[in-house]
C-alpha cells in the first residue's frame, strides 16, 4: 500500500527551520527592519538576502521528491519468518538505497534520518530496537518483531527526517510502501488420539485396505506406532518421520468456529468505541483454541477444514499434508472479526453448507458459545451425520449464561459430546475436558 502523496501546501507545511535557519531568519528581518528605518539600502539587502537564502532552502526542500529524480532512493523490506506467530519473533530487513549512483542519490541519502512506523500489535510492549548499518549507497536496518495478537497489521512507510544543504531548513516525509505483515494465532499441539475418542485414524467401516505403493510419510505425533518410524527419512529430516497409509484414509475433520465469540472490527468513524480489551482476549483465545484443534488434527493425517460462521458462506475443501495444509488453515484465520448481530443467522447458514457437503464418517468439533433455540437447533442438526464434540465457552457477563445449559442439553441429546469451559482455559486443558470425559 502506498502513502498519500503529499500536496505541495502539504509539503510546505512540513518544513520546519532548524536552529540555525531560524537565527538566521530572525537576524535577517531585524537588519532588514533596521535598514528600513535608517534608510540603508546596503543593510536592507544584506537582510532580506539571509530570509531569502532560508526561503529558496524551504521551497527546495518541500519540491524534491525522494522517490523520483536523479536523487531517488528505494525502499526495500522483507520479513522472515512471514507470517508470523504470534508471540513469536520474526527479523525484518529494512533497506534504503540509491536508484542511480549519482552524487545528487548520494548527497541525499546522507543526509538522511530514518525513522519505521509499526503497528502497536507488531511492536509489542518493548517497541523497536534495530541495529543499523551505513554505506555510501544504501543503509541497511534491521530489527525483531514480537507480534502480540493475529491479525494483519501495517509496517511502513519509513519516516524520512532530512535537511537542506546549509542545515537551514528540516523536513519529515513518507518514503516508501506498507508492508501488511500477517500474524497467525499461537496454537498448542494437542493429542488427537485419546481414549475417548477411539480409532479416528481409518475411514468408517468399509474403507478399502491400502496397498503397498499408498503408503506416504508424514511426520511423527504422539501415539503413532514406533514401528512405523521410517528411519532413512528420519535421518535426511533430522526429525521423527512415519509411514502412512494413504489409501487407507483418515476421517475427515470440520472445526467450526463460531465469530460470534470474536470482537467486532473497529468501526472506521471519529468517535467509535473500541471493543474492550478483555473482549479482543477472549476472541483470540477462541481463534487459538479452533486453529489448534484444526492443526492438531491435520498434523495427525486428517484432512482437515477450518471454516468460521458468515452469513455468505461457500464450500470449503479440506486441506491436507502438514506444512501446506498448516498454512493454509492458519491463513483462513488471519482476517476474522466479530460477527455482531448476524451471529444466528451466520451460524445457521453456515451449518447447512457444512451438512451438505460433510461425509457419515466426518469429525466435527465446534467451538461455540452460548446460542438461542434457533442456533442450537441448527448446530444440533449436524448430530444426526457423523461424530460432533462441541467446546462450549461460558461467557463472562451474565447476558447470555442462562443459555449455557440449555444449549449443552440440546446438542447432547442430538448425540453432540460436550465440555463447557471459561474464556482463557488452556486449550490442552479444554481438549482434555472434551475428549478424556463427558462434561
Amino acid at each position: 500500500m502506498r502513502p498519500r502523496a503529499l500536496t505541495p501546501l502539504r509539503r510546505l507545511a512540513a518544513v520546519r527551520p532548524t536552529a540555525r535557519g531560524g537565527g538566521l531568519l530572525g537576524a535577517g528581518g531585524v537588519l532588514a527592519a533596521v535598514g528600513v528605518v535608517l534608510d540603508l539600502p546596503d543593510l536592507v539587502g544584506l537582510g532580506a538576502a539571509g530570509v531569502l537564502v532560508v526561503l529558496v532552502a524551504w521551497a527546495s526542500l518541500a519540491w524534491q521528491h525522494l522517490d523520483s529524480g536523479r536523487g531517488a532512493l528505494d525502499v526495500t523490506r522483507s520479513v522472515d519468518p512471514h507470517p508470523v506467530v504470534a508471540g513469536s519473533t520474526a527479523t525484518t530487513a529494512l533497506r534504503v538505497a540509491v536508484r542511480h549512483r549519482t552524487g545528487a542519490a548520494f548527497e541525499r541519502l546522507a543526509r538522511l534520518r530514518l525513522s519505521e512506523q509499526a503497528a502497536h500489535e507488531l511492536a509489542g510492549t518493548t517497541g523497536i530496537r534495530a541495529h543499523v548499518r551505513s554505506a555510501p549507497d544504501r543503509i541497511d536496518v534491521t530489527y525483531q518483531l514480537t507480534p502480540v495478537r493475529r491479525g494483519r497489521w501495517g509496517l511502513g512507510p519509513v519516516l524520512t527526517t532530512r535537511t537542506d544543504v546549509f542545515g537551514l531548513v528540516r523536513t519529515t516525509q513518507p518514503l516508501g510502501v506498507t508492508t501488511r505483515v500477517a500474524v497467525w494465532p499461537r496454537t498448542t499441539a494437542l493429542s488427537v488420539r485419546a481414549p475417548a475418542l477411539g480409532d479416528l485414524d481409518r475411514a468408517a467401516t468399509g474403507a478399502r485396505l491400502s496397498a503397498t505403493d499408498d503408503t506416504v510419510l508424514r511426520e511423527y505425533v504422539a501415539g503413532d506406532d514406533p514401528r512405523r518410524v521410517h528411519w532413512a527419512a528420519s535421518a535426511r529430516q533430522g526429525h521423527l518421520i512415519v509411514r502412512a497409509d494413504e489409501g487407507a484414509g483418515f476421517r475427515p475433520v470440520t472445526v467450526l468456529l463460531d465469530r460470534a465469540l470474536l470482537a467486532p472490527a473497529p468501526e472506521d468513524r471519529p468517535g467509535a468505541r473500541p471493543a474492550s480489551h478483555q473482549a479482543v482476549e477472549d476472541g483470540e483465545w477462541a481463534v487459538s483454541l479452533a486453529a489448534s484443534v484444526a492443526v492438531s488434527f491435520l498434523e495427525a493425517g486428517h484432512p482437515t477444514r477450518l471454516v468460521a460462521t458468515t452469513t455468505a458462506p461457500e464450500r470449503t475443501e479440506h486441506t491436507a499434508g502438514a506444512r501446506a495444509g498448516r498454512a493454509r488453515l492458519l491463513d483462513a484465520t488471519v482476517d476474522l472479526t466479530g460477527i455482531g448481530g448476524d451471529a444466528v443467522r451466520a451460524l445457521t447458514r453456515t451449518v447447512q453448507v457444512v451438512r451438505a457437503g460433510r461425509s457419515q464418517s466426518e469429525i466435527t468439533v465446534a467451538v461455540v458459545g452460548p446460542l438461542d433455540q434457533a442456533g442450537r437447533h441448527a448446530l444440533a442438526s449436524l448430530g444426526a451425520d457423523g461424530v460432533c464434540w462441541a467446546v462450549l465457552v461460558v461467557p463472562r457477563g451474565t447476558g447470555m449464561r442462562h443459555d449455557v445449559t440449555p444449549t449443552a442439553d440440546a446438542l447432547r441429546a442430538a448425540g453432540w459430546r460436550v465440555a463447557t469451559c471459561p474464556p482463557g482455559t488452556d486449550p490442552s486443558l479444554a481438549w482434555s475436558a472434551l475428549t478424556g470425559r463427558v462434561a
